[in-house]
């Protein structure tokens, strides 16, 4: 029987609840699913025949010796999924810089990198001057789950500017920041996320902040809910992933819609929830596509 080993993180030894039902939808497949944390020195990655990163929550903290690990598993020639070159592509957010040039609406973006001359002297308030914004949102070029992500208004720029201004600056000094005006929809509509398994699409939600938040992350108390994208819209997500590089196993394309065409916020391929209890079959995709790769290799 294959086994596959899930990596997830300390904090999540057993992986997220709602992926329990896809390791049972394995074994019906004679196909042994088993949780790993990638930072235990204990576990022995090649004598796995694959190795599914999954609920990693903590690569944005640890990112070099993250990608350590992957480059050690690379070496012992076990297949890693996504593969390594896409989830490197996709662990820093200037991605979406990518799509964009490639055609893919995404959310306006200012990009802060820390090689660039602007980091020192950067001003909140004189980017939403400059921009014409009223709110804006920051959040590191490396992060997840909305870490070290805020959303600053005009008023709020100018009579706090020192500590707006140091909270970026530091960022930027660290990894790089990116700013997006704020998008209202997120907060009146909620933000969609697409599930694709092998490239096929599989099942969707809207996620929704709580009240007085703009964090739709269930951690931070959003909520989401099952619904059934339009075809010009599952069209759009579609064609979000295929401008990413290389074929993923599994993917997530988050966007909003704004008069009615998808806006991409996030394609994510690297760790993200796939909300497997949204839908009762999407253990079963996932499962199926899990077992499609490995037959592709035997």
């Amino acid at each position: 029987m294959p086994a596959i080993a899930f990596a997830t993180y300390p904090a999540l030894p057993l992986l997220a609840a709602d992926e329990h039902p896809l390791i049972e939808r394995l074994a019906e497949l004679d196909i042994r699913g088993v949780p790993a944390v990638w930072d235990d020195p204990a576990v022995e990655w090649e004598k796995f025949d694959g190795v599914i990163i999954r609920s990693c929550w903590d690569y944005h903290l640890r990112f070099a010796e993250f990608f350590s690990w992957i480059a050690r598993v690379e070496r012992t020639g076990v297949p890693i999924w996504n593969a390594p070159a896409t989830v490197r592509w996709n662990s820093r957010k200037t991605y979406l810089h990518d799509l964009s040039i490639g055609g893919i609406r995404t959310v306006p973006t200012l990009w802060l990198l820390a090689d660039g001359g602007r980091g020192r002297t950067a001003s909140v308030a004189a980017i939403l001057a400059d921009t014409g914004w009223e709110h804006v949102v920051i959040k590191p070029v490396l992060s997840a789950s909305a870490h070290e992500t805020w959303k600053v208004s005009r008023d709020e720029a100018h009579a706090n500017a020192a500590v707006h201004d140091e909270r970026m600056r530091a960022l930027i000094r660290r990894d790089g920041v990116m700013v997006q005006p704020f998008v209202p929809e997120i907060e009146s509509d909620g933000e969609w996320s697409l599930q694709f398994f092998g490239g096929t699409y599989s099942h969707a939600v809207i996620k929704r902040a709580k009240a007085g938040d703009f964090r739709v992350q269930r951690e931070f108390g959003g909520t989401h809910e099952s619904v059934t994208p339009a075809p010009s819209v599952l069209r759009q997500a579609e064609r979000a992933l295929r401008a990413a590089p290389g074929e993923s196993l599994y993917a997530r394309v988050d966007g909003v819609l704004i008069d009615g065409e998808l806006v991409v916020t996030e394609l994510e391929l690297l760790e993200p929830s796939l909300f497997l209890d949204s839908d009762p079959e999407a253990p079963s995709r996932f499962a199926a596509a899990i077992a499609s790769v490995l037959g592709n290799r035997r």
